[in-house]
């Protein structure tokens, strides 16, 4: 790839949300605004080549959007009078709140992670408008034909128009709630990226940077937020153990990792975050991950993690999201502190046998108790619910071990 071609992707990456949202607020309209986005980097393709990138290229993308975009309303005469009328005005939109941050790409998120919508579709839509990817590169992700991906975005979209979910950041008394739709999003594009639900690649380094590149964008929007920091701070700080996750193909355990293949640039920037956490005395759910990693990135190796500080996190996080998975990820911390047999009795009580993560614990639990056969048919159960190649491979390692 040119210097040339690797700007222009550069710039499309950076840029891209950006034009889209403001055409979006202008115009009201998801399609037309796509559209005349995607027609204004045809064309800054051809005048850049020649011309040289300008100095403002976000600026320049955004007017040329804007012009093809009044084209085309000009040109088709079955546009409705809200088209047209916004043909002739500035900014339609009606100020928001005065205490909350107001901003294009933050009014088109919420959007996009609207309550009104499927949760899959929150996705899939922040990808497209926010993240800039491809229908294509969206369906790999996600493990679906893009055709199936398609459909997906255009059914959501009808669902903003028929719902007149409206483009603006809510009102201070309902962001708080709407908020953590946005982040449960991001975190959910982490996830999918970090360790894949199947597919050839176990980890899809794309999605984990599109991920933490949304979290960032939402921390310079919203800086006294500290779940935002918190999440984006819980995200640097397992990204940053990326390096040393998969090896020889088979997943590696946080607790056999190479530490020294830990990014520590980002590890620092992970606690500084943290720190900063603190300063809001507002604990929260991402707040408490991204303390509970701090701690075990703090540990230069796995005989020095403070055990009795992650648990102590655990409880804490318990008690403010007491889901089950929260639960069976306590336990793991509860059976380094006070033994497996604990553990397991807590295991025991969850109802999530559909969750491969639930028939790993089980399983590894089971074998340092020195129950061979139930580990092993733990074993089987948890390889038979993931399909995640690396994650297959360990725990058919760890099941053939025990003779």
């Amino acid at each position: 790839m040119s210097d040339f071609e690797e700007a222009l992707t550069r710039i499309h990456r950076e840029e891209y949300a950006a034009v889209v949202a403001s055409l979006v607020r202008r115009f009201g309209d998801i399609d037309l605004a796509e559209d005349a986005a995607s027609e204004a980097l045809v064309v800054a393709l051809e005048h850049w080549a020649t011309s040289g990138i300008p100095p403002n290229p976000g600026g320049w993308l955004t007017t040329t959007a804007t012009r093809k975009a009044l084209d085309r309303i000009r040109r088709e005469s079955h546009r409705d009078p809200k088209h047209r009328q916004a043909a002739m005005i500035i900014d339609p939109t009606p100020p928001s709140d005065p205490g909350v941050v107001d901003d294009d790409r933050l009014r088109l998120l919420f959007t996009c992670c609207h309550p009104a919508l499927a949760p899959e579709a929150r996705v899939a839509l922040t990808l497209k408008l926010i993240g800039g990817l491809t229908v294509e590169e969206i369906a790999a992700g996600f493990l679906v034909p893009p055709t199936t991906m398609a459909q997906r975005i255009t059914r959501a979209k009808r669902k903003i128009a028929a719902a007149h979910i409206p483009y603006r950041v809510p009102q201070a008394a309902d962001l708080p709630a709407r908020l953590s739709a946005v982040l449960s999003v991001v975190y959910l594009v982490f996830n999918e990226g970090y360790l894949s639900a199947s597919g050839a690649a176990p980890i899809r380094e794309d999605l984990c940077r599109e991920a933490i590149r949304l979290a960032r964008l939402l921390l310079e929007l919203i800086p006294t937020e500290p779940e935002v920091t918190g999440l984006l701070a819980l995200m640097l700080l397992t990204e940053a153990r990326r390096p040393a996750r998969v090896a020889g193909g088979e997943l590696v355990t946080l607790g056999e990792q190479d530490r020294g293949r830990w990014d520590r640039d980002l590890i620092e920037e992970g606690h500084t975050l943290v720190r900063e956490c603190l300063a809001f005395n507002r604990p929260g759910h991402y707040q408490l991950l991204a303390a509970i990693n701090a701690v075990h990135t703090d540990a230069l190796a796995a005989s020095d993690t403070d055990w009795g500080q992650i648990t102590a996190l655990y409880d804490q996080l318990y008690a403010v999201t007491p889901t089950p998975v929260v639960a069976l990820n306590r336990a793991v911390a509860h059976a380094e502190l006070d033994g497996p047999v604990v553990a397991l009795a807590i295991v025991d009580r969850l109802a999530l046998t559909t969750y491969h993560a639930w028939h790993a614990t089980r399983a590894d639990l089971l074998r340092r108790l020195g129950r061979s056969v139930e580990a092993a048919a733990a074993y089987d159960d948890a390889i038979a619910a993931t399909d995640n190649s690396a994650e297959r491979a360990y725990l058919a390692r760890r099941r053939g071990q025990l003779g």
